[in-house]
């Protein structure tokens, strides 16, 4: 059983340090290339999930539903979890803005979005005299169409991560720790991208850690959505809006006083502190059984047999 965990590791791994090694030779996260090598070492997590069922001797079409595929037992629940991620994590990644703004870490600029305007002219794009109606659209568009733009490379990421790590390693470590321990794979994966000051540019190279902490208690919230639905569409939406909406939610900022990434918003430590309470809560008020994980045995296995908790694999 540790053959298909050994290959979706140095698939998923090695195979995004080769598509970041561009930016390593030359240019880092300034090289035109990055946007291209970032939606493709999202898929590199999903050729993990290929390889792994390549040895597992699966039907797909049962190793679709083992790995989440599928809208779950309960397409109800599916349907409301999806929709509860479309809309929930923009007002997450915005309340993390409010507090961030209320204990003093962000300089609001709602006025004059002098951040929206400076990143603007970065790009070398005279901006608009009056922003303002352009913020509201942008905010609009990356919380009705991000979820949709961004879904194909968000399942590359998931259908990895969510679908087929998480329900083994809560199996085989408990729930609590499986999914710290999915999250924490999750930020270490990251490394190619995060070594070069990814997220968080002023901290260099210790921007890999900080990724970290922030993805071990997103890993644990969207993790609960996968053990809750036994589906992996909740989390793709939940992980697709995220990346459409946290920059755009920072951009509110003031450019005399940028916020300091580590500290404010949702992948600041605020935010951190906010998925973590969300976390513990949906943990409490709403518990998840770990799944039987992907491989041979859950095939072979009966019906009833399937609804029972796995035991440990080893």
């Amino acid at each position: 059983m540790k053959r298909p965990l050994l290959i979706f590791a140095v698939l998923a791994f090695g195979l995004s340090w080769a598509v970041a090694l561009p930016l390593w030779f030359g240019g880092g996260l300034g090289s035109p290339l990055m946007p291209v090598l970032g939606t493709l070492m999202m898929f590199t997590p999903a050729a993990g999930v290929l390889g792994a069922w390549a040895v597992s001797r699966t039907p797909f079409r049962e190793w679709a539903r083992q790995t989440g595929l599928t809208l779950g037992d309960r397409r109800g629940r599916t349907a409301v979890l999806v929709l509860t991620a479309w809309l929930g994590v923009p007002l997450l990644a915005f309340l993390a803005m409010g507090i961030s703004a209320a204990v003093g870490l962000v300089e609001g600029d709602l006025e004059r979005l002098s951040l929206l305007r400076a990143s603007w002219q970065a790009r070398g794009v005279e901006a608009p005299a009056d922003l303002s109606t352009i913020a509201i659209v942008q905010v609009v568009i990356a919380v009705a169409a991000g979820p949709v733009l961004n879904a194909i490379p968000a399942l590359g990421e998931e259908w990895g991560w969510r679908g087929w790590l998480v329900p083994r390693l809560v199996s085989t470590n408990g729930m609590l720790a499986g999914l710290l321990l999915s999250g924490f794979v999750w930020g270490l994966w990251h490394a190619p991208f995060t070594l070069l000051g990814y997220n968080y540019p002023r901290l260099g190279s210790w921007a890999a850690l900080a990724f970290i902490g922030f993805c071990v208690p997103a890993g644990v919230v969207m993790g609960w959505l996968r053990l809750r639905t036994g589906s992996v569409w909740p989390a793709v939406v939940a992980h697709a809006s995220l990346n459409a909406i946290a920059g755009v939610a920072l951009l509110l900022g003031d450019a005399a006083d940028p916020p300091n990434e580590l500290l404010a918003g949702i992948t600041g430590v605020v935010g951190w502190a906010l998925l973590a309470l969300l976390g513990a809560a949906l943990l409490r008020f709403y518990p998840v059984r770990p799944p039987r994980p992907a491989g041979p045995a859950a095939a072979s296995a009966g019906p009833a047999e399937r609804d029972e908790p796995a035991e440990p694999v080893t």
